[in-house]
């Protein structure tokens, strides 16, 4: 899969292969070059797949705002692929609602593929926008594709990588790390077996020893964590959850590498762009193409097991990270509130992680 994310995010078509094959390319990475190809191999008429929720804001369209439950082609919006919109400045464009709009007109609409759910599925496994290009194959693919040794990918594994890959988590190294916070920590790094991505247990104590030991999910937070920004409040809670864990003696924080809610540190800085002219955090990933929230969290439940820890307090204010982590098999024993007071900049977003994601932030 890594092969198929990497030819995605240098401009090169893929073939999305199924019942229906696809050829794909990225619309935020398509370059001169990656349209010619495209061209080569793709019969007509060629589509701009979008996610529902970037259509809707493109073309105005509420009716967009939010996928059919089922159906054939609901993941996603097809628009015409015409020669205006196929230049790599249009098509940027049409993918990232934080760039100019050059449209004169609405494209016409296309019956969505059916394995366009695949299609942008992979988009965001390489972390790009969710616009792709598409095509069935033309007359002259094989041998267009012969030539370019055009990458073959199936579209069902496209869409069972995320749980694939979670379950084929393995621990790769392991070493003390005193903190400021906790002396007696060690990190435990995680790495799945055919990508880069790599997640951190930070263990203190002993907490396979515990009964119900401290446990928090901590998403990876560039700016929050790194740099202090004011933006969130994800910097306060990892170190504020350190030490906690250190007070009680024990505990596992788990720091997932699943930056900006799961769509990557460079979405989350367009997404800030938006939450700029007045969007708030869900609003503004809709606006982008991904859901509200992109987390997997079978992740954290496999790096558990494999620290032998079954029963946990998770010191959490959402939810959805409790019964997320129950339907993975493991056992929280209680919910431990991890709120912290606004900044004067943070109030708008931790005013919305309350009314939106359900976030319990009175303390309760």
């Amino acid at each position: 899969m890594h092969r198929a994310v990497a030819e995605l995010r240098r401009g090169t078509p893929v073939l999305l292969s199924g019942p229906e094959p696809l050829i794909l390319l990225a619309a935020e990475t398509a370059g001169a070059r990656g349209l010619g190809e495209f061209a080569a191999l793709a019969a007509q008429p060629a589509a701009l797949l979008l996610a529902p929720s970037r259509a809707a804001g493109l073309l105005r369209r509420a009716d967009f705002a939010e996928p059919p439950a089922s159906g054939a082609g609901a993941a996603a919006v097809a628009l015409r692929l015409t020669p205006a919109l196929a230049t790599p400045a249009m098509l940027a464009s049409m993918a990232d609602p934080t760039l100019e709009q050059l449209l004169t007109e609405p494209p016409a609409l296309l019956p969505a593929p059916v394995q366009s759910a695949a299609a942008l599925a992979l988009a965001k496994l390489a972390r790009l926008l969710p616009a792709v290009l598409a095509a069935p194959p033309g007359p002259m693919a094989e041998e267009v594709a012969a030539r370019l040794s055009l990458l073959r990918v199936p579209a069902a594994d496209v869409l069972a990588y995320p749980q694939e890959a979670a379950a084929g988590l393995r621990r790769v190294a392991e070493a003390a790390v005193p903190l400021e916070g906790a002396r007696d920590a060690r990190i435990v790094a995680f790495r799945t077996a055919d990508s880069g991505i790599e997640h951190l247990a930070i263990v203190i104590g002993a907490p396979q020893r515990t009964a119900a030991p401290l446990v928090r999910l901590h998403s990876e937070c560039f700016t929050g964590d790194l740099l202090g920004s004011l933006r969130c409040d994800c910097g306060t809670q990892l170190r504020g959850a350190i030490r906690r864990m250190a007070e009680d003696g024990a505990g596992v924080l788990l720091y997932l590498a699943q930056e900006g809610r799961g769509i990557g540190l460079v979405n989350k800085l367009r997404a800030y762009a938006l939450q700029d002219r007045g969007l708030d955090t869900v609003d503004a990933n809709r606006a982008l193409g991904w859901g509200a929230d992109e987390r997997n969290f079978m992740v954290a439940a496999v790096m558990l097991r494999a620290l032998d820890v079954h029963r946990i307090r998770l010191l959490t204010n959402n939810p959805e990270k409790v019964q997320a982590l129950a339907a993975c098999g493991i056992e929280v024993a209680a919910r431990e509130a991890h709120a912290f007071a606004a900044n004067g900049v943070n109030d708008q977003y931790l005013a919305t992680k309350a009314a939106r994601f359900g976030h319990l932030l009175d303390g309760a």
